[in-house]
């Protein structure tokens, strides 16, 4: 099975292969429900291989054809160069998020880890 990101080139005539690990990353992105969050790690580790560093670079890769917003980093900070798209999404979808300090850079809320992390768990739909 072959999935395009939407940086992938159009036009080609067939979808980019993704190599099985890669597949397997978008797969779980994409079974995790609207208004909540998995970490790079909780992604791993739910998979049972590799590290949050491969997670990550799937998702650059070959995650915009996926819920990407959804797929975080441990401390609930919003995706650098992606904040306010990310921002829009969780709002849309009320993903809980925690209210920014002022003297927080840009002011930007952070996702509330505590309230928003999926365990992956199917009956946990909330």
């Amino acid at each position: 099975m072959g999935r395009m990101s939407e940086q992938s080139p159009a036009g080609e005539g067939r979808p980019d292969e993704l190599p099985e690990y890669a597949e397997r990353v978008l797969d779980l992105a994409e079974r995790i429900p609207p208004g909540r969050v998995m970490t790079y790690g909780d992604v791993a580790e739910w998979l049972e291989e590799g590290g949050p560093r491969q997670v990550g670079r799937v998702m650059a890769l070959y995650g915009g054809a996926v819920p990407w917003w959804r797929v975080v980093r441990a401390d609930g900070a919003l995706l650098p160069g992606h904040e306010l798209r990310a921002l829009d999404r969780y709002r849309t979808e009320g993903t809980p998020l925690k209210q920014a300090s002022r003297g927080a850079e840009g002011h930007l809320p952070r996702l509330d880890m505590r309230r928003a992390r999926w365990d992956g768990s199917p009956a946990d739909h909330s």
